[in-house]
This record gives C-alpha cells, structure tokens and sequence, in this order.
C-alpha cells in the first residue's frame, strides 16, 4: 500500500509528519493508495478538496483542534488500521454565486453552503426550490445548504437537523431567522436546486461561503449536489461517520 502524507502547518502536525515519514515511505500524491491528512477538519476539508481529482481516498489523523472528520493518531500500527478502515463517500455542493456586478464564482462545498448578511442589517432572502419560490421574503442573519457530512458543523449550531450520512437528502437551515420567526427550515431531496435571491442588496448586502470560500456583495446563489465528484474518506473501525453522526445526537 503506497501512501502519501499531508499535514496542516500546525506545530503538532508538522512533528507528526516527520514521525510518520521516518518510519513509512512516502510517494507523490499523485502515486499514492491512501492520502494520509494530518491536521483538523478544516485541514480535511483542504485536502479533500485538492486532491478531488484523485481516486486515492483520504485517512485523516486528528492533530489539530477539531476532529469530526479524524481519526485517532497513533505512529504504531497505521497499516492494519488502513486494511481495516470503513470507507465512505462524501458528493459536495456546488456553489454559483453571482455578484452584485454581473460575474459569477463557483465554488465546492463538502460541508455547507451558506448565505450570510455582510453589515449590521439583517439579510432579506427569497427561497426558491427547483424553479417554484417556496419562501417569498426570509428575514434573518442568513440561511445555509448543509450535506449530511456537514450537517453537525454550522447547521447544527444553527438549530438545523442532523442527518444520516447515507441519507440522500440535504438540510435547508436559516440563522436567526426574524421572519417568519418560527420557520425553521425544510429537508429536501439530494436531486434538489435550490436559489438564493438577495432582496434589496444595496441596503442589505450579503456574502456566500463555501466550505470558507467567501463572495462578498451576492445577489443571487444557486446550490445543487455534484453527483460526478465523490470524496473518499477511510475511517478506524466503528468510528466512521455513520457511527458519529448517530452518537452527536445521543449527547
């Protein structure tokens, strides 16, 4: 099994590369079997992200401060664990955002796509769901697209659901939503598209995130599931994200 390391530029991780490098050997990323990632889950999310035109899956070792999407670090043993490890299979969003002078970002996102308001004043949003507006007017501090991978992360501090990793549906989750006041979001099918229109941009500016990647001044954000790109990830035995995903909400 040929491996390839990565690491975060984090001290701890640095120290744990040259461990792992002095006692396996290393291959280009583009030879290896399995793409060690040492880090946090925003390392993860990096790596994922960059080596997407890879087939080789990603095993991660947590030497940073989060670890949702890490393993356990450990120098001995790293093989056995690698041919015990679950695999799982993670499709991203993908992120058109047009800005308030007509030019347009794509972006990826594995975790969440989020609409934000970008000054003191409340973002005023309509929902539309595959071509049929299914909120007119949402006022609130933003809303966000979450995938089941990320649906622990900023929309579960959102009050959003947590779901199933196999589950092909995608969480829809405002943030402080003011009005309608109870709304609290929506469950929709993986298949769905959903459109984000900015209502008064000028007044209300907002920006759009993917998985860190802002667009300031948006006027519109479309969001969809990308069937064609899949993210392996290798996790220890009964701790893969299946497992975890079910254990947060048993906290």
């Amino acid at each position: 099994m040929k491996l390839a390391f990565v690491a975060s530029d984090a001290p701890l991780a640095q120290s744990a590369l040259a461990e792992l490098r002095a006692s396996h050997d290393a291959v280009a990323l583009e030879d290896a079997d399995v793409i060690i990632a040492l880090g946090g889950d925003g390392f993860m999310l990096q790596t994922l992200h960059a080596t997407q035109h890879l087939d080789a899956p990603v095993y991660g070792m947590n030497r940073g401060t989060m670890g949702f999407l890490m393993n356990a670090y450990a120098l001995e043993g790293l093989m056995a664990r690698l041919r015990a490890a679950e695999l799982a299979v993670l499709n991203p969003l993908r992120m058109r955002a047009t800005r308030a002078d007509g030019s347009m970002v794509e972006a990826l996102a594995i975790n969440e796509v989020s609409v934000l308001r970008q000054g003191a004043q409340a973002a005023k949003l309509r929902i539309v769901v595959d071509g049929k507006e299914r909120l007119g007017e949402l006022v609130c501090d933003g809303a966000m697209v979450s995938t089941p991978a990320g649906s622990t992360a900023y929309n579960y501090s959102a009050h959003g659901p947590i779901l199933p990793i196999n589950s092909d549906v995608l969480a829809l989750t405002p943030v402080a939503a003011f009005r309608p006041r109870r709304w609290r979001g929506a469950l929709l099918p993986k298949s769905s598209s959903v459109r984000i229109d900015v209502i008064s941009p000028k007044r209300r500016p907002v920006m759009a995130d993917a998985d860190s990647r802002s667009v300031r001044n948006v006027v519109q954000v479309e969001i969809s599931s990308v069937q064609g790109i899949a993210h392996k990830l290798m996790f220890d035995p009964g701790h893969g994200l299946e497992e975890r995903l079910l254990r947060e909400q048993f906290v």
